[in-house]
């Protein structure tokens, strides 16, 4: 900036003409403004003509003047242009170093501004770098490894691998069994089917054929099976072989929910989810 722009601080002096000719020039603005509020004070004072001509001559000259006091009222030195060739070198002097002065704060502000941005980019490369280097070291562990994987011998890892899975699914069929055989137990002994004289009453007391009723297990297996088998459409429809107090057993416990719109639908509750 300072090879382009010199230094003019210690040039903008002004010479005593200028100076004397700017004083000069406020003098006489100075004596115009005044002579226009005297005459506008005289325009106060006068009496008037009974002319109607002569009125019409005042009221116009003191519009005039009223408009002129304004405009130089509104007037500034910097709308003034001066002749004199050192007032003007002065003038130009003084912008260029206002000029001056602002360049060299966007200078600075544009530098600060690129030193932010050099040391994001350093930032930014080095964790490019970083990065660079875990990948290289997760491909040569990837290598390594499918390196060790291909030298075993395939029929050995395949028997190994197939032998376990073959043991885990034995013992995941045990379980189940046993827990379906404690279950049923468990239903049998304390949830048994209503008595056959109940059965006997209402096939009396009824004129249509009664339906042969089922456990509680079979209930509960019918839901389980609806559940595993179609997940999205997991509801079950209740007709009569379906005891009601088993019904509301299920569903006062939370283990089965109804269906939201259709009260002869319910289904298992998911817990398994």
């Amino acid at each position: 900036m300072d090879e382009y722009l010199p230094e003019i601080a210690n040039d903008c002096v002004c010479p005593e003409d200028a100076k004397q000719e700017i004083l000069n020039e406020c003098e006489s603005i100075w004596k115009h403004i005044e002579k226009c509020q005297s005459k506008l004070r005289l325009l106060g004072t006068e009496t008037l003509l009974q002319s109607d001509a002569k009125l019409s001559l005042l009221t116009m000259r003191m519009k005039g003047l009223t408009a002129e006091y304004n405009q130089w009222q509104k007037s500034s030195p910097e709308e003034v242009i001066f002749t004199n060739p050192d007032v003007l070198l002065t003038l130009g002097k003084e912008e260029l170093q206002k000029v001056k002065n602002d360049l060299e704060m966007l200078l600075l502000a544009v530098q600060s501004k690129n030193k932010k941005l050099e040391e994001d980019l350093k930032r930014e490369q080095q964790w490019y770098e970083e990065q660079e280097q875990v990948l290289d070291v997760l491909n040569g562990f990837e290598e390594e490894t499918t390196t060790q994987v291909q030298q075993l011998p395939q029929n050995s890892l395949q028997t190994g691998a197939s032998k376990e899975l073959k043991k885990k699914m034995l013992k995941l069929r045990v379980y189940k069994e046993e827990l379906l055989n404690a279950l049923g137990k468990f239903l049998e002994e304390h949830f048994p089917l209503p008595e056959k004289g109940r059965s006997a009453e209402k096939k009396n007391s009824s004129e249509e054929p009664a339906v042969e009723l089922i456990t509680l297990n079979e209930i509960l297996e019918i839901l389980i099976n609806k559940l595993m088998n179609t997940p999205h459409e997991p509801y079950v429809t209740i007709n009569d072989s379906f005891w009601p107090p088993y019904i509301e057993l299920l569903l006062r416990y939370g283990i089965a929910l109804r269906h939201p719109a259709d009260p002869n639908r319910m289904r298992l509750e998911a817990f398994h989810m």
